[in-house]
């Protein structure tokens, strides 16, 4: 068992958030106008445009990820989940892979940029949300069993939804044809 963190998640500062940094020129036009056309194809070219001006930026890479998870286009969503967490674990100084995370390099992440390390975290837990969707019970367990590892507090909310995946793997091994369904 993996000693937990005693960083407090919720304690963000007054640090900018994401949605605070100076974006790219371009970007926050474009993202406003794919907002007025969404549900129409030039809504997704007027995002890929931002992203491609700015592969990185945050406030790019979410609204991308909404537009996606919206739509339904959830292995798409995934990409781009996957993007904004290599992101953000790039400018932390933490591991590419949340696998390798440890209480000693969130507590380090932390100590940089507490809002930043808040926003990877639930980023990694909202692929937990998408995986479940797709059906991809396991892998969305191992997500959340290693946020909860990180969070001893549970300040993320990974406990709940772990609950709920735990019963539905344990209905699914008495009942063989229960299949986790999205809404």
């Amino acid at each position: 068992m993996t000693e937990a963190s005693t960083t407090d998640f919720l304690d963000i500062g007054d640090e900018a958030l994401y949605f605070d940094e100076t974006a790219v020129a371009g970007t926050e036009s474009l993202i406003a106008e794919a907002s007025v056309l969404y549900g129409e194809a030039d809504a997704e070219a007027k995002l890929l445009r931002a992203y491609f001006l700015a592969p990185e930026q945050l406030s790019v890479l979410v609204a991308l990820y909404r537009y996606y998870f919206y739509q339904h286009r959830l292995e798409d969503t995934l990409i781009v989940a996957g993007r904004a967490l290599a992101a953000s674990a790039n400018r932390l100084e933490m591991p590419a892979d949340w696998r390798g995370l440890s209480p000693a390099t969130v507590a380090q992440a932390g100590a940089r940029n507490m809002g930043l390390l808040r926003f990877y975290l639930l980023a990694l837990k909202g692929t937990t949300v998408v995986l479940l969707r797709l059906g991809r019970i396991v892998e969305a367990r191992e997500r959340l069993e290693k946020l909860l590892s990180l969070d001893d507090k549970d300040h993320l909310g990974a406990a709940a939804l772990l609950a709920v995946v735990k019963e539905a793997q344990a209905e699914s091994l008495l009942r063989p044809t229960l299949t986790l369904v999205a809404a």
